[in-house]
C-alpha cells in the first residue's frame, strides 16, 4: 500500500490534537488529586501563611477553576476538530473569495474574521468565569456593561491594528517571493516596537484609568528605590484594577524615558509601604537582570521560526490537501499554522516556564540584595498568595506545565535561611530587625 502524505498529515495532526487534550486533562486530574489529598488541613510549610478558613477557600477556588478548565479544554478541542475536519474552513474561504476577491485586504479580513469567530465561541466560558466563578470567591467587581465594552474595544483594536499589518505581510509575499518571511519578520518587529511606545499612552488608557501616585511617603520611598537602582521611569501610576477584579499586580510598561511604573490600586490597598517597595524592587530586578530584553529576543526568534514554517508549509501541496485547500495562496498556511501551533508549543511549556521561574528567583534575589533583607518581600509574597487564593500545593508536574512563577514555599526556600522559613509575619520581622 503506497504511502499517502495527505492522509498521514491529517492523521498526525489529529493525533497531536488529541494528545494535547489528553495531556491537559491528565494534568488537571493529577493536580486535583494532589490538592484534595492536602486540602483537609493547612500543610506545615504554610501554617504561618494562611489560616484554616483561607486555605480551604484557596483549595475550593483551585478545584473550581480546574473543573472549568477541563470543560473548556474539551470544548475547544471539539471546535478545533470540527473546523479542521468538516470542510467548514475551506468552504468559508471559497465563499469569502467569491464575494470579496483575493486582494491582500480581503484575505487579511478573512483571517481576522476566522480568528474573531473562533474567539466568540469561548465567550460563554469567559462570562461564566467572571460572573460565576470569580463572583463566588469574591474577586469579581466588574459589571456586564463594562465586560462587554472591554471585549468590543479589544475586537476593534485587533481589527484596526491587525488587519493592516496582515495585509502588509501579504503584500510582502507578493512583492518579495520566497524570502517574504524574513522581511515580514522585520516589519512585525518594527510594529511591535512602535506599539511598545504607543501602548502606555494610547491603548491602555482605553481600558483603565491611570493616575499619578499621590505625593507622600510611599511615593518618596518608591522614587528613592528607582534612583538607587538606576531605573529610569517617567512616573509612578496607579491603575484602577479594582473596577474589574480584586486580584492585584504591578508592572512597568514602555521603554527608555517613556517607561512607567504601574501599581494596581488593589495592590496599594493590600500591602504596606515596605512590601510595595519590595514588589517594585522585584520588578526592577527583571529589568536590571536584562530579563525583559532576553524575553524579547526569544520572542523575536520564535516569531522568525514561525514565519519560516508558514512559508515552508505554504509550498507543501500535501499539507493544503489534508485540510481541503488548494495550493497557491499563503493565507490557508497562516490560518492552519495559527490553529495548530498550540498542539506543539503545549509540550514546550515546561522549558519556557522553567526559564521564567529562573528569572523570578533572580529578581527575588536582586530585590533582597537591594533592600538589604528579604523579609518585606517574603511578607508581600505571603499576602499576595493569601489574597489571591493561590494554589499553594500544585502537583510538581502541573506546576512545570502551567506555572511561570515558583510556588510560595519554593521562593521562601530560596530567600530565607532554613530556620526562618516558617516564621509568622510578626516574628519574621523581629528576627530580621
Amino acid at each position: 500500500m503506497a504511502f499517502d502524505p495527505v492522509q498521514a498529515c491529517g492523521g498526525v495532526v489529529l493525533a497531536l490534537i488529541l494528545a494535547r487534550l489528553a495531556g491537559e486533562l491528565s494534568l488537571e486530574w493529577l493536580n486535583d488529586r494532589y490538592v484534595r489529598a492536602r486540602g483537609t488541613e493547612v500543610p506545615s510549610a504554610y501554617a504561618a501563611v494562611v489560616d484554616t478558613q483561607t486555605y480551604a477557600r484557596s483549595v475550593a477556588y483551585t478545584l473550581a477553576r480546574s473543573r472549568l478548565t477541563r470543560f473548556e479544554s474539551g470544548y475547544d478541542t471539539l471546535v478545533l476538530v470540527a473546523v479542521l475536519y468538516t470542510g467548514l474552513l475551506p468552504l468559508a474561504y471559497h465563499g469569502w473569495v467569491g464575494a470579496l476577491g483575493v486582494s491582500a485586504w480581503a484575505m487579511a479580513g478573512f483571517v481576522f474574521a476566522v480568528g474573531a469567530g473562533l474567539a466568540l465561541t469561548g465567550l460563554p466560558f469567559q462570562w461564566y468565569a467572571q460572573f460565576h466563578l470569580e463572583e463566588r470567591f469574591g474577586f469579581n467587581t466588574t459589571r456586564p456593561q463594562l465586560w462587554w465594552a472591554d471585549r468590543l474595544k479589544g475586537l476593534g483594536l485587533s481589527a484596526l491594528l491587525g488587519i493592516p499589518l496582515l495585509a502588509l505581510v501579504l503584500k510582502l509575499v507578493e512583492w518579495l517571493g520566497s524570502t517574504w518571511w524574513f522581511w515580514a519578520w522585520l516589519t512585525i518587529l518594527a510594529v511591535q516596537c512602535l506599539m511598545a511606545f504607543l501602548a502606555p499612552v494610547v491603548i491602555l488608557p482605553l481600558f483603565n484609568r491611570f493616575t499619578p501616585l499621590a505625593e507622600g511617603s510611599l511615593r518618596e520611598r518608591l522614587v528613592g528605590l528607582a534612583e538607587r537602582t538606576g531605573f529610569r521611569a517617567r512616573g509612578i501610576q496607579v491603575m484602577d484594577g479594582s473596577r474589574r477584579s480584586r486580584h492585584s499586580n504591578a508592572f512597568f510598561t514602555g521603554f527608555g524615558r517613556f517607561r512607567r511604573i504601574v501599581l494596581f490600586d488593589t495592590l496599594v490597598q493590600q500591602l504596606s509601604e515596605l512590601e510595595l517597595e519590595a514588589v517594585l524592587a522585584h520588578e526592577i530586578g527583571h529589568y536590571r537582570k536584562r530579563h525583559v530584553r532576553k524575553r524579547l529576543l526569544v520572542s523575536a526568534a520564535g516569531l522568525l521560526v514561525g514565519l519560516y514554517v508558514v512559508g515552508w508549509l505554504a509550498e507543501q501541496a500535501w499539507f493544503y490537501s489534508a485540510f481541503g485547500f488548494a495550493p497557491g495562496s499563503v493565507v490557508p498556511a497562516f490560518l492552519l499554522f495559527g490553529l495548530l501551533s498550540g498542539v506543539v508549543t503545549f509540550w514546550l511549556a515546561p522549558v519556557a516556564n522553567g526559564w521564567a521561574r529562573r528569572h523570578e528567583y533572580e529578581a527575588d534575589a536582586y530585590a533582597a540584595g537591594v533592600l538589604g533583607r528579604p523579609d518585606s518581600l517574603v511578607t508581600a509574597l505571603r499576602k499576595l498568595n493569601e489574597k489571591n487564593l493561590s494554589n499553594l500545593t500544585p502537583h510538581p508536574l502541573y506546576s512545570r506545565f502551567h506555572y511561570s512563577h515558583p510556588t510560595l514555599v519554593e521562593r521562601e526556600r530560596a530567600l530565607l535561611p532554613r530556620d526562618y522559613r516558617a516564621q509568622p509575619k510578626s516574628r519574621l520581622w523581629e528576627r530580621f530587625s
